[in-house]
C-alpha cells in the first residue's frame, strides 16, 4: 500500500490544499483546521449549513494564513497570539466550550462579506478537547484541532472505486475522492480493507498512527467540492450498502502516535 495524496483544510469547512509532503503533529497534520468561522453565538459554521464554504481558499503559512475567494481581495491574517480569547463550539449541540483567539475586525469583515452574514474568524492556539471523552470509542486525548472528531482522516481509493461502481449501476455519476475530505489517501489496498484496521497501528513511511474508528459520514459528502452544488449522492447509495449501527461509513479516523514527515509515495503498513 502507498500514500497517494495528502490534503489539509486550513479553515474548517473550507477548500482543500494538496501537498506532496506534510508534518505530522500530535493533533494532526500541520496547518490543518486550526482556524474556524463562527456565528454570533460562537458556534462553528461548516459545510453542513453553508455549502458555499467550498469557495473559501485559505492558504496556511508560517505565522498565519491568507484568505482567498473569487470577488474578494486577498487578506493576510496573522495568528492572533495576543488576541482576545473567546469561547467557541464546533457544533451547537456540544456543550464543551473551547478557548480560541479572535482573528480581529479585518478578518471578521472579510468572512462576513464572503458569507453574506455576520461571522467571525477564530484561531486555535492550543489544540484541545472539544468532544466529551465518552463520545468516542478510542479517545485521542486532549489534543485535537477543530476537526469534527479525530486528528486525521484516511480514505482508500479502492473503496471509492467500489462506491463509484454502485453509483454507475444506479444511473448516477461517479464522485471524486475530494467529496470525503480526507487528509491521507491510500492506494494499492483492497476495497474496505480499512474496516479491519480500527484498534490497530498503521505506519505511513516512518510515522505511526493509531487507527481509532471508522468515519461516519453526513450531508457534506453530497456537496460538489468545486462548485458548492449539493445533491443527494453519494450519501443515498453509500447508506444502502455501508450503514452500520446507524452510521454511514467511509474512511478511517487516525490518531498520530509519532511526529515527523509523511510524503506522497510513502509505504503504508499495518504495524500491529
Amino acid at each position: 500500500m502507498r500514500l497517494s495524496a495528502i490534503h489539509t483544510y486550513p479553515v474548517k469547512g473550507g477548500r482543500r490544499c494538496g501537498h506532496a509532503a506534510a508534518q505530522v503533529l500530535p493533533w494532526g497534520l500541520a496547518g490543518d483546521r486550526r482556524w474556524m468561522v463562527v456565528d454570533a453565538a460562537g458556534v462553528g459554521i461548516t459545510q453542513r449549513e453553508v455549502a458555499g464554504l467550498v469557495a473559501l481558499r485559505a492558504v496556511a503559512h508560517p505565522g498565519g494564513l491568507t484568505l482567498r475567494a473569487a470577488g474578494h481581495p486577498d487578506l493576510d491574517v496573522p495568528e492572533p497570539v495576543d488576541g482576545v480569547p473567546v469561547a467557541v463550539r464546533t457544533f451547537r449541540s456540544r456543550k464543551l466550550d473551547v478557548w480560541a483567539h479572535a482573528a480581529g475586525s479585518a478578518a471578521d469583515a472579510w468572512v462576513s462579506g464572503f458569507l453574506g452574514r455576520p461571522a467571525r474568524l477564530v484561531w486555535l492556539a492550543r489544540p484541545t478537547r472539544h468532544i466529551p471523552a465518552a463520545d468516542r470509542e478510542h479517545d485521542p486525548g486532549d489534543r485535537v484541532t477543530f476537526a469534527d472528531q479525530y486528528p486525521v482522516l484516511l480514505a482508500n481509493t479502492a473503496s471509492l472505486d467500489v462506491l463509484n461502481g454502485w453509483l454507475v449501476e444506479a444511473g448516477e455519476p461517479p464522485v471524486p475522492m475530494n467529496r470525503f475530505r480526507p487528509n491521507l489517501v491510500v492506494s494499492e489496498a483492497t476495497a474496505w480493507a480499512e474496516d479491519g484496521w480500527a484498534g490497530r497501528r498503521v505506519r505511513v513511511g516512518g510515522i505511526g498512527f493509531r487507527a481509532a474508528a471508522p468515519a461516519g459520514r453526513c450531508v457534506v459528502i453530497t456537496t460538489d467540492q468545486d462548485s458548492g452544488v449539493r445533491g443527494k449522492e453519494p450519501l443515498v447509495t453509500l447508506g444502502r450498502y455501508r450503514r452500520v449501527r446507524q452510521k454511514i461509513r467511509f474512511g478511517l479516523h487516525l490518531v498520530p502516535v509519532d511526529t515527523g514527515r509523511v510524503a506522497v509515495g510513502d509505504e503504508v503498513v499495518l504495524a500491529g
